[in-house]
Formats: structure tokens, C-alpha cells, sequence
């Protein structure tokens, strides 16, 4: 039974780092630390059927909304018997606001309404809320838009 199970490949990719922590490299790259018992299974086949069942929730899970993503996650941990310590926001949760909060600071600097920013920037409104709160993974197409409707433009600078 195990070993059908495992056929299925998933996006996600989950590894034991050590026997409470496992890494999950999800759909969009973003890498998520958690905390849980999985690297404490002597029994390899239940150790890898163990972290191909977090694969799987993670793929079943997966959204640009990393804060409803990991709710997700958590109750779907416990509702397939993977059960979950602890869990990072994920390793792009800093930059996403920060880069939001530059955002809100440019428009409210130049006394732009968000609405009027989102009409700009041709994105919808709530979007763009979730955007300047960190919530959402913005691409660069989008990004673009706004840093234009804000007269501003995407560069490299050195850290």
C-alpha cells in the first residue's frame, strides 16, 4: 500500500534535515522550514511515505495567499496524520513587505489613493491591498505596472 502511494509525484519537495525538522521547497520555490517528527522514523518506507503526504498537502494547498496557504496546511496536517509542530512564513515573507510597505510609502508620499493606484496600475484593488501587506506574491509583470504608475522603475541595486 505504501509504496503505491509513493508513485504519485508531486511539485513540492520535502527533505529531513534532522529529527524534528524538515525542509518543503514549495510549488513557487519558496522554501518552508517545519517542525516535525518525520526524521525521528526508523522505518524508511513510513519516513518517505511521511514527507510524500506533506508533498502532497502543500500541492493541495498551494496559493499566493501564504498566510491562508499555511492555515491551510495546518489543517490538513492533522486531518492525513502528518502532524505539524511549528512552521516558518516561508523565506520570502521579509521581502514581500518590505517591497509592499515601499510600495504604500511611494503612494501615500505622492498622495495616491490605493483605488486610483490599482486603476493605474490596471490590478484589482484588493490585489494591491494584499500586495502593500506582504500577503501576495507579486510577479514582475505586476510590479512593473505599479513602479510605473508611480514613475518609479525596477532596478538592481547593490545590498
Amino acid at each position: 500500500m505504501i509504496k503505491k502511494n509513493l508513485s504519485t509525484n508531486f511539485k513540492s519537495k520535502a527533505t529531513v534535515v534532522d529529527a524534528s525538522l524538515v525542509k518543503v521547497i514549495a510549488i513557487d520555490n519558496e522554501i518552508f522550514d517545519v517542525i516535525c517528527q518525520i526524521g525521528i522514523y526508523d522505518n524508511e518506507d513510513t519516513r518517505r511515505y511521511q514527507l510524500h503526504v506533506l508533498e502532497a498537502i502543500f500541492d493541495k494547498n498551494f496559493s499566493d495567499d501564504k498566510e491562508q496557504m499555511i492555515n491551510n496546511i495546518w489543517r490538513d496536517s492533522v486531518r492525513y496524520g502528518v502532524y505539524i509542530q511549528g512552521m516558518s512564513s516561508g523565506d520570502r515573507q521579509g521581502e514581500r513587505i518590505r517591497i509592499g510597505k515601499r510600495i504604500r510609502q511611494i503612494r501615500e508620499d505622492r498622495h495616491i489613493d490605493a483605488r486610483d493606484l490599482a486603476k493605474l496600475a490596471n490590478i484589482d484593488a484588493a490585489n494591491l491591498s494584499r500586495i502593500e501587506n506582504g500577503k501576495y506574491s507579486v510577479g514582475l509583470d505586476i510590479l512593473s505596472k505599479i513602479a510605473v504608475s508611480l514613475g518609479k522603475k525596477i532596478d538592481f541595486i547593490d545590498l
